[in-house]
């Protein structure tokens, strides 16, 4: 049987089924839908998509191995999930976590906190090129601070993922700021100067919305929690800026471009030492006592490694607060990454995704709804592929050429792609980027998405500017190609 491509209806059917199960799943389980709830509407949603293929013509054994391939595309991002968790484990017994809380309660204050943690995040990314090692470092740090100032643990994570985003977005090393421009055909630092017209003004209003939030916000720092907080971290750790040292070596390796993988897990390695080495008190609390003491301290660190760390201070939020990591703590969120990227190879296989964007340019006749067009086919290819490079990468592949036979310049494709398919990718929970934000921050991306302010106001401002037809650059000369319309903005 002859593969046949698929009408809109076949599109739309396995779209609108993942809508509806995943829109029940979040009535039914709330906060918990992410816990198997979301993996189940996933793999409904696949099974849609696979009738509609065999329908088309397509072989089980082809989508099979699509689903394989899609799969095989997410285990860097594991790899990643699994050295995170392990990072964060070991961070705490190291007492690197806990001193980074430690000073954070000493030095910010909660009117100007989420401003601050927006900004701190920002430059960190800037200068490492990686939203997720930020978030697994100053966001798991600030998140503690915020519980101990007694502010919202989901403006906080939009604070942290507005800034994380925004430094990861104008970084020369990042990966998705080199990938963008690769795609569409564009320079790397001519994309970052064009994007800079949409992404400075969008996070300065992130800023004023964090800082206005922090001073009419009925903030009233409890002194005593805090001195409470910052006597139990002295009791149960060794708080001095030696312990900051893994986080200095992990972000100056980051800096190096060394790949996240290894970098995460040597600094993983580096917080293993620095507990055996600075924090001999709390160890000798926590080994086995029915071992020697080296062999229950090796006992003590592995098991770390692989369930984290758990402290015991007579209070449930602070054990809650102290305790974390490990790298079983990431399973769940692998297995919704699976589950996501297993419909989103399947989709792309059977070309739904492309039938869509067939049917988005029919109408896009503007500039402004060719740009407005691509950001919003991004935010889509997040939705249904669940992985920031695949909306990255198919959006990109498919509006290049009508970029060119319009006039515009490759940095107005690169900058959209950005824009809508990067900035996005931390809004869905279902997605590897949202997926991975929730298993770090501990918060939803239900919750703090409507926070994320750089992340909403980003992909709108830089529509705002397409219908305007303020930094939309044109090719000079323009493509000759044939049958050119002339466009209006």
């Amino acid at each position: 049987m002859t593969e046949k491509h698929p009408s809109f209806l076949d599109a739309a059917l396995p779209l609108i089924v993942l809508i509806v199960l995943l829109s029940a799943s979040v009535y039914l389980f709330g906060s918990d839908s992410s816990y198997g709830p979301n993996q189940i509407a996933l793999f409904v949603a696949t099974a849609v998509a696979v009738i509609v293929g065999l329908k088309n013509g397509y072989k089980w054994q082809a989508m099979e191995q699509a689903m394989v391939n899609g799969i095989s595309l997410s285990l860097g991002a594991v790899l990643i999930l699994l050295s995170v968790g392990a990072l964060i484990g070991t961070w705490m017994l190291s007492g690197t976590v806990p001193t980074l809380i430690y000073y954070g309660l000493q030095l910010l204050s909660p009117t100007w906190f989420y401003a601050a943690s927006c900004l701190l995040c920002g430059i960190v990314a800037m200068s490492i090129g990686s939203s997720w090692t930020t978030a697994a470092t100053i966001g798991v740090a600030l998140i503690g601070v915020a519980s101990g100032l007694g502010l919202s643990p989901a403006i906080t994570a939009g604070a942290i993922v507005s800034g994380a985003y925004f430094g990861d977005k104008l970084s020369p090393l990042s990966e998705t700021t080199n990938l963008a421009p690769a795609v569409a055909g564009a320079e790397l630092f001519e994309h970052i100067r064009h994007m800079l017209w949409t992404t400075v003004p969008s996070y300065i209003l992130a800023l004023l919305l964090f800082t206005i939030i922090g001073f009419n916000s009925d903030i009233a720092a409890d002194f005593a929690r805090i001195e409470q907080i910052s006597t139990v971290l002295q009791q149960h750790f060794a708080i001095s800026l030696v312990s900051l040292v893994p986080l200095l070596v992990l972000l100056a390796m980051a800096i190096k471009k060394v790949p996240a993988f290894p970098t995460v897990f040597i600094g993983a390695l580096l917080g293993a030492v620095w507990a055996v080495f600075f924090q001999q008190d709390l160890l000798a609390q926590l080994v086995d006592k029915n071992l020697s003491a080296a062999v229950g301290i090796i006992k003590l660190v592995w098991h770390t490694f692989y369930a984290g760390f758990a402290v015991e201070t007579g209070d449930s939020n602070l054990n809650d607060l102290l305790s974390g990591g490990g790298m079983a703590s990431m399973l769940n969120t692998i297995w919704l990454v699976f589950c996501a990227m297993m419909f989103g190879a399947t989709i792309e296989k059977i070309g739904l995704l492309r039938k869509f964007v067939e049917s988005i340019l029919f109408f896009a006749r503007s500039t402004g709804s060719l740009i407005t067009s691509t950001i919003a086919t991004c935010f889509v290819t997040n939705l249904l592929t669940a992985d920031q490079y695949m909306s990255i990468v198919m959006p990109g592949r498919m509006f290049k050429e009508e970029y060119e036979r319009r006039g515009l310049a490759p940095v107005n494709l690169s900058r959209s792609l950005e824009d809508g398919g990067t900035i996005t990718s931390p809004l869905i929970p279902w997605n590897t980027c949202g997926a991975y934000m929730h298993g770090v921050l501990g918060v939803s991306p239900l919750d703090y998405a409507f926070y994320a302010f750089f992340n909403l106001i980003n992909p709108l401002l830089s529509i705002v500017y397409a219908y305007l037809g303020i930094k939309i650059l044109r090719l000079s000369p323009p493509a000759s190609m044939p049958n050119t319309q002339v466009v209006k903005n």
